[in-house]
This record gives C-alpha cells, structure tokens and sequence, in this order.
C-alpha cells in the first residue's frame, strides 16, 4: 500500500483542482455575499488551487505519504474553513484556517526533508 501512496495524491489532486476551478467559478460568478466574505472566499480558493497542483508533486518528495497528508489536510482545514465561513456565515469555522496554515506550513518543510 505504501507504494500506492504518491499515486493517490496525484489522484486527489486531479479532483481537488477541479473542484477549487468549479469553486472560482462560483465565486466569480454567482457568489452574492458582501466585500469581506468574498475576499475570504477568495483566498480560500486561491490556497485551494495552488496547493491542488502542488500535490501533484507530492511523489517527488522523500516522504510522500507525510508530505501529502500534510498539505492535503491543511488544504481541506484552510480552504474548508475559508469556504464554510463565507459561504454559509459559518464564523466558528474560521477557527479552523490557523491549523490548515500550520498543516501547509509544515507540510512545504518536510518537502526540504
């Protein structure tokens, strides 16, 4: 299973970008909420997107499986908690963009590993 790893991140990442492209999309186009709400949904897709493509080169990496899970749950934990909290006036779930950026962070540095 270990051998699989990389390869599924490349998979998630397909999925992912396409779902952070449908995201930009809506927030483009149809997103009705006010100027603060729409930047942070923005930003949310921006992260979303960058880190998408960025798994892409999670099989490079020493640690695959660290670095994939790292990025991949900062990802799901920042853009989520951008994404609940302009689309649906979520505030508690702001809480949760700190630990994403710290899961980016700290994901980005076990790529220099």
């Amino acid at each position: 299973m270990a051998a699989a790893a990389p390869e599924l991140f490349v998979r998630i990442a397909g999925v992912s970008g396409a779902l952070a492209v449908a995201l930009g999309a809506y927030g483009a186009h149809a997103f009705r909420g006010d100027v603060g709400e729409k930047n942070t949904f923005e930003t949310g897709n921006r992260y979303h997107l960058l880190h998408s493509v960025a798994l892409l080169a999670v099989p490079l990496t020493r640690r695959p499986l660290l670095v994939g899970s790292l990025l991949g749950g900062g990802m799901l934990l920042f853009s989520g908690g951008c994404y609940l909290s302009s689309l649906f006036e979520m505030r508690s779930a702001a809480k949760l963009t700190p630990i994403g950026g710290m899961m980016l962070i700290a994901g980005w540095l076990c790529v220099a590993l």
